[in-house]
């Protein structure tokens, strides 16, 4: 089995929603760095279940801090599916590495435990994967759907509903292509249809459609 079809399933496994969300990208090889990119998110948010202690959960995280010095020179550890995946990513789309370092960042405050960093967790990798599907220039797009995933995922369903109308606002411009990115700010409910049919609606809603 190919190491993209090793993260796809890790990341069906770890993240279903946003693996459900990658499905609606057409082309394979922007799938395929999209999924690196949620594959590197699983990774970093799996390792506090893999080690007793903060301390020992910090380290793993400053070695993947080193490592984007590899992947962001084109130079990944040879033989992580992983980094190769993420380094030609950030290759062929030109990816900024801001949002990575913030996101290792708040992973290690997480474990430390400060408060959740909606814009490191959530914000800065919906527009990095908007990046991939679009090109840049969507950050601003994406901002408010990214805090509206945040805020669902970590148990703020009625702030998520409140902003909903401010992201459908601004995600007015994005590209239909980088639609993907976003879907699955969608997902915050538990009263609605299946998955595909609540996307597919979400994006009907944000395009005018409906």
């Amino acid at each position: 089995m190919s190491a993209s079809l090793d993260l796809d399933a890790q990341v069906r496994a770890a993240d279903p929603d946003r693996w459900l969300s990658s499905r609606f990208v057409a082309d394979p090889q922007k799938r395929a760095d999209l999924i690196a990119l949620y594959a590197l998110e699983a990774e970093l948010l799996a390792i506090p279940t893999r080690v007793t202690q903060p301390l020992l959960a910090e380290m793993r995280y400053t070695w993947w801090a080193e490592q984007m010095d590899g992947a962001f020179s084109d130079a990944p550890r040879v033989g992580h599916p992983i980094l190769e995946a993420l380094t030609a990513a950030v290759s062929r789309h030109g990816l900024p590495r801001a949002p990575f370092d913030a996101l290792i960042e708040a992973h290690v405050g997480r474990v430390h435990g400060e408060a959740h960093d909606l814009d490191a967790f959530y914000v800065g990798p919906m527009q990095v994967a908007a990046h991939i599907l679009a090109g840049p220039g969507h950050e601003a797009a994406v901002a408010a759907a990214g805090r509206m995933r945040g805020l669902g995922q970590t148990g703020r369903a009625e702030e998520a509903r409140a902003i909903r109308a401010e992201a459908g606002v601004a995600l007015k411009g994005l590209p239909a292509e980088a639609f993907p990115a976003v879907a699955h700010a969608a997902l915050i409910r538990t009263d609605e249809p299946e998955p595909f049919k609540r996307l597919r609606l979400f994006w009907a809603v944000l395009r005018g459609r409906v």
